[in-house]
This record gives structure tokens, sequence and C-alpha cells, in this order.
């Protein structure tokens, strides 16, 4: 008897377990289907909300981010802008400029260390005229940090982020369906 209560209660457990990868797969696949369904139509603006990352204490370097990225959004979508259809929002929620010293790479022969990287995490959201979400695309871009040059000129980290922003914005063009 004992082994028979224990017996439906792994199998009850495993339904219930396979049941909810089951789901949260499909909830997955169908958010990552977001912008392909969206198609070839035209977008109405672009919008960078680094509310998230304001709130953080970003400071200047969100502020910066901000028109860096908002300026590479609209040279990448500038065969997508003009139309009537949704605007595209592009919510940061971090930014992270690891501290960068000149040197890559780890132990005498260069093998076994990692480069520090730069990361940029955000969502792409297609916003309907009624301000409802038609798509999501979560996306997070990585960088060198070296991307910003020498690492002891005073412009580096601003250049850093205008990288960051740029590669962001090509990542999420590739991500977005084609005509």
């Amino acid at each position: 008897m004992r082994q028979t209560v224990l017996g439906r209660f792994l199998w009850s457990w495993r339904r219930v377990f396979i049941g909810s990868c089951a789901v949260m797969i499909s909830a997955v696949s169908a958010e990552a289907e977001g912008l392909s369904s969206f198609g070839a139509a035209r977008l109405s603006g672009i919008r960078v909300d680094v509310g998230p990352l304001l709130a953080q204490g970003g400071g200047v370097p969100a502020e910066a981010l901000r028109g860096d990225l908002l300026s590479a959004l609209n040279n990448a979508f500038a065969d997508k802008l003009g139309g009537a259809g949704p605007v595209l929002v592009i919510r940061i929620k971090s930014l992270s400029l690891r501290p960068y010293t000149g040197s890559e790479g780890g132990g005498r022969s260069g093998f076994g260390g990692g480069s520090p990287s730069d990361y940029l995490d955000g969502e792409a959201l297609l916003v309907g005229r009624r301000g409802e979400v038609l798509a999501r695309h979560p996306q997070l871009s990585a960088l060198p940090s070296s991307s910003g040059g020498a690492w002891y000129d005073p412009d580096s980290e601003r250049r850093r982020v205008a990288a960051i922003a740029q590669h962001y914005a090509g990542w999420l063009r590739r991500a977005f369906p084609s005509d």
C-alpha cells in the first residue's frame, strides 16, 4: 500500500512537472514568435524607455544610452519607419559596464579566463494604438569591455555605451521580420 501511494504521488508529480514545462515552453515559443508574426508592416515610431535603469541609479550613462540607442535604432529601422503601424518601444532593464584595465585573458598562456564584457539587457515591445502589447522580444547584448578603445582614455566609457547601443540595435533589426 505504501509503495502504491508513493508511486501515485511521484507519477502525479511527474505529470504536473511535465505539463508545467510544456506550458512554459509554449509560452516562450509564443513570445519568441512575437516579432516574426508582425510581418512586414511599417512602424509609426521608435521610443527608448530607460526608466527602469534610471530607477536603479543609472544617471548620466542611462541618458547617454537613450540617445545613442534611439539614434542607432532610427538608422537600423529607417526602412520600416513612416507608417501607421505600432510603435517600437525598447525598455532597458540594465546596463553593465565592467571595469576594464586593458588586460584580457587569464594566466600566462592566455587561456582559462574570459574577457570582461559589457551587457545591455532589455526587451523590444510592439505597442498598438490603444497601448496594447502586440509582440515582445527580450534581448541581451554583450560586447568586450575593450570596445571603447584604450581604457585610460577619459572618453572610453562613453564610446562603450555607444558601441553596445549600436550592437543592440543591429541584432534587434536582425530579429525583426524583413519584407
